[in-house]
C-alpha cells in the first residue's frame, strides 16, 4: 500500500460518550485521530460541535491532547453530540445515538478542501453520513487523490445499504468487524460464504486494495495484494470495548505509514486495540510500554 505522504485527515463525529462509569470524549474519527497523534503521526480531525458548553469542553479536550481544532466547525443551532453507551455482562458496548446534532451538518469549506487535497490518507466512517449535509461534504472530499479508508460503523438505524454503499464504492481500504462483514454480505445474499471468501468478495465487489476484518478478542484478518494475514489477538482483562476498534485502526495505519510489514502492522494494531480495551473509555492515556508488553505476551 502506497501513500503520497504521511499526513492523515479524519472526518466525522466528535461527541461525549455517556458511560455507566462517567462521561468520556468519543466518536470513532476523533478516537482514531487521537490515537494516531499519540503514536506520533501527523493527523487532523474535521468535525462540527455546537455553540454550547459541551462543545467548548470537547474543543478544550482536543487542544489539551495536542490536536489542532482548526477544522472543528461550530454550529449556531444544533447541539454538540452525546451518545448513551450501554455495557453488557461482558463489557461489550451498544450505543444510543441522539440526532440531529452538530456533526450532522459538517460543511464544505475552502480550508477543509485544502486539507483533504494535501492528505496522504483520508479516514471516514459510515455513521457520519447518516444525514444529507455531512454526506454531501464527505462525498466531495472523497473526490481527491488521497488513499481513502472507510471505517464501517453499522449503527442501527443508520445502517442502510443506500447510505453506506456509495461510501464503500469510494474506498481504497475497508475496515469493518466480522458482524458488519456478514451484514454487508446479506445485501447480495453472499452470507453462506466463509470468512475469507467473503473478505475477498468484498474487496473485489468494491475494488478495495485492502480489507481488514476485526474479530474482537479473536484478533483480525487482513486481505491485501491477493494475500491473507491473520492474527489471533491478545488476551487482556477488558474494562470496556469502547474505542478499541478505533485504536486498532490507528495502530494499523501508523504501521503502514511507517512501512512496516503487513504481519507486523496487524500485530501492532491488535496490541493497540487490546491496550484500549483494558482501560476505561475510548482514549485512555497512551502508554507505549504497555503496548510493547502486550506485543511480547503472544
Amino acid at each position: 500500500m502506497e501513500f503520497k505522504n504521511k499526513y492523515v485527515l479524519c472526518i466525522g463525529e466528535v461527541l461525549w460518550d455517556r458511560l455507566p462509569s462517567g462521561t468520556k470524549p468519543g466518536g470513532a474519527p476523533m478516537n482514531a485521530a487521537l490515537h494516531l497523534n499519540a503514536i506520533g503521526q501527523n493527523v487532523s480531525i474535521a468535525s462540527r460541535i455546537g455553540n454550547d458548553q459541551a462543545g467548548d469542553e470537547l474543543k478544550t479536550f482536543l487542544e489539551k491532547s495536542g490536536m489542532s481544532t482548526a477544522l472543528i466547525q461550530v454550529d449556531k443551532q444544533l447541539p454538540t453530540s452525546e451518545v448513551l453507551v450501554h455495557l453488557d455482562e461482558n463489557n461489550n458496548a451498544t450505543y444510543e445515538i441522539c440526532e440531529p446534532v452538530a456533526w450532522d451538518n459538517i460543511e464544505v469549506t475552502d480550508s477543509l478542501l485544502k486539507h483533504a487535497e494535501k492528505s496522504g490518507i483520508l479516514i471516514y466512517g459510515s455513521l457520519a453520513s447518516r444525514n444529507q449535509e455531512t454526506r454531501h461534504t464527505m462525498m466531495k472530499l472523497l473526490e481527491g487523490e488521497a488513499v481513502k479508508l472507510i471505517d464501517v460503523n453499522l449503527r442501527a438505524p443508520y445502517n442502510s445499504r443506500e447510505i453506506v454503499e456509495p461510501l464503500l464504492q469510494k474506498s481504497d481500504i475497508i475496515k469493518l468487524n466480522d458482524d458488519e462483514l456478514l451484514r454487508v454480505a446479506t445485501w447480495y445474499n453472499k452470507q453462506s460464504m466463509d470468512e475469507r471468501e467473503l473478505t475477498r468478495w468484498l474487496s473485489e465487489k468494491y475494488n478495495a486494495k485492502m480489507v481488514c476484518v476485526t474479530k474482537g478478542e479473536k484478533g483480525a484478518l487482513l486481505f491485501c495484494e491477493d494475500c491473507f494475514y491473520e492474527h489471533p489477538g491478545f488476551t487482556v482483562n477488558a474494562v470496556d470495548t469502547v474505542g478499541a476498534g478505533d485504536a486498532f485502526l490507528a495502530g494499523l495505519i501508523a504501521s503502514l505509514l511507517n512501512n512496516k510489514s503487513y504481519p507486523d502492522s496487524l500485530a501492532f494494531a491488535c496490541a493497540t486495540g487490546a491496550f484500549v480495551a483494558s482501560k476505561a473509555g475510548a482514549t485512555p492515556e497512551y502508554n507505549m510500554q504497555e503496548i510493547e508488553q502486550i506485543l511480547l505476551s503472544n
